[in-house]
């Protein structure tokens, strides 16, 4: 019986050894990481964190901790990056270390380490090779993609025109341009304005991208619908990918799983695209709407630049953005307040990492903060102001700012910038061609704060009118 009783104090004096060892050993570890706020057991800092507002919450952290610090949301340690130095020192100073991706417990569920986003090593390596490949292919950056746009353009104009004045929601009438895009190059056609293929894949993917900006612990009992609407996402381009038109599937590869072309990796690449391609490039025009119906004088300067560049008798081409500086300024600033991935996509460091004084073990998470590099005071004189002429030097010509990021830097930024570019550039532009934009309510009352900031920014609803010009 004593040598029984014994041995279990002697199992328990192992064993708290043990866990007062691991401790140690975790906190040898996370000493030298970032400094931040003191963690609770499984909660980690949710109770210091605003999730309706994450963006802000974490900025304020920053305050007190400086540019770079350790927050744990829930179980997960995540190192948060701030501001243009450290952003940059990471991104493209040390890129091979910080080009794995991280979590985005969201999209996780459905795309599981598979397509050119959210996959990492040599996966990520080879799919990014395919999908830009493709793109090349397909004339992004030529004049191919150029005409695609015009033409795509075109229908836009005349679904505006058709609402003769009345008061309307411009998201979906912009998502199904921008989509239809998309959908030509990896379909090869184009959807009808009222297909309700088309209608139901824009309401799963604002539904999907709105609901990765809320609050979590609010939605929580909306989890399940919203991975039913990114596996009907997922499902709706399988379908679309086996038809002979489409572009984007090497077809001897697709059903080999030892192959990084097989399907399920060239499905959700392609929704990858879809997303990337589609809602967020078609948020960055509605908020821009929304903008320019506030500042109604930079409006009115972008129409007169419209009218002495291109004229009322042709269609814009990206070309004429070379003499359009003003207007090449103000979609600029629309990208830079609109910020609409503000917390980037989560990094992961790939090996042991020294970053500046801290070290960084190999898996750790970081959260590159793209809108503190957007609002960085070094280079925007009031970044807290839509005001083009951050954009503009003293002779009235367009100036670039290395703090330009909305497509992220380094080795993961976003391989469809220049097809994004050139949409922002080519719709805008012909829609004020042919339109003025008007509000129902005075620009002194039109509120252009963000309804949500999390992993994405989204602009607060609003109808508006397109008057002809």
């Amino acid at each position: 019986m004593l040598a029984s009783g014994l041995l279990l104090v002697a199992l328990l004096a192992c064993l708290t050894v043990m866990a007062l060892l691991s401790v140690w050993r975790q906190r040898k570890i996370w000493g030298k990481l970032p400094p931040g706020p003191t963690p609770l057991p499984f909660l980690g800092n949710y109770l210091q964190l605003n999730t309706e507002q994450m963006y802000n919450s974490l900025m304020k952290i920053s305050e007190r901790y400086g540019p770079v610090f350790t927050v744990h949301l829930g179980p997960r340690r995540v190192v948060v990056l701030c501001g243009y130095d450290a952003v940059k020192e990471a991104l493209v100073d040390q890129a091979e270390e910080f080009s794995g991706r991280g979590e985005q417990a969201t999209f996780d569920w459905l795309f599981k380490g598979y397509g050119v986003a959210f996959s990492n090593g040599e996966r990520a390596k080879q799919l990014r090779r395919f999908s830009i490949t493709t793109l090349r292919d397909f004339g992004v950056g030529k004049r191919g993609i150029e005409e695609r746009i015009q033409e795509e353009a075109g229908f836009l104009i005349e679904a505006f025109r058709a609402t003769r004045g009345a008061l309307v929601d411009p998201t979906f009438f912009l998502s199904q341009a921008f989509c239809n895009v998309i959908s030509t190059v990896a379909f090869g056609d184009r959807f009808h304005y009222e297909n309700k293929e088309l209608l139901s894949l824009l309401g799963m993917m604002k539904g999907s991208l709105e609901f990765t900006a809320t609050s979590a612990g609010q939605l929580y009992e909306m989890f399940y619908s919203a991975f039913k609407e990114l596996q009907g996402l997922e499902d709706f381009i399988a379908k679309k990918e086996v038809q002979p038109s489409s572009h984007c599937l090497p077809l001897q590869e697709k059903k080999n799983p030892n192959t990084e072309f097989y399907m399920k990796n060239l499905v959700l690449t392609t929704l990858n695209l879809f997303f990337a391609g589609t809602e967020t490039v078609s948020t960055t025009l509605r908020y821009g709407f929304l903008l320019l119906m506030k500042h109604p004088d930079v409006e009115a300067k972008v129409h007169e630049e419209i009218d002495r560049v291109i004229g009322k008798n042709r269609q814009p081409k990206f070309e004429d953005r070379a003499k359009m500086p003003y207007t090449e300024a103000v979609i600029h600033e629309i990208q830079r307040f609109g910020d609409m991935i503000p917390m980037g996509l989560a990094r992961r460091v790939t090996k042991d990492t020294k970053f500046r004084d801290f070290f960084l073990p190999k898996g750790t998470e970081v959260f590159p903060m793209l809108g503190s590099v957007l609002r960085d005071p070094k280079f925007f004189s009031n970044p807290r102001d839509f005001n083009p002429q951050h954009f503009l030097d003293e002779k009235g010509q367009f100036k670039k700012s290395d703090a330009f990021v909305p497509f992220s830097i380094g080795k993961r930024y976003c391989f469809g910038e220049g097809l994004a570019r050139m949409e922002l550039f080519l719709f805008l532009t012909t829609i004020l061609q042919n339109f003025r934009f008007q509000s129902p309510q005075s620009p002194e009352d039109i509120d252009v704060s963000p309804k949500h900031v999390g992993f994405a920014t989204i602009p607060r609803n609003y109808t508006m009118s397109f008057l002809p010009r």
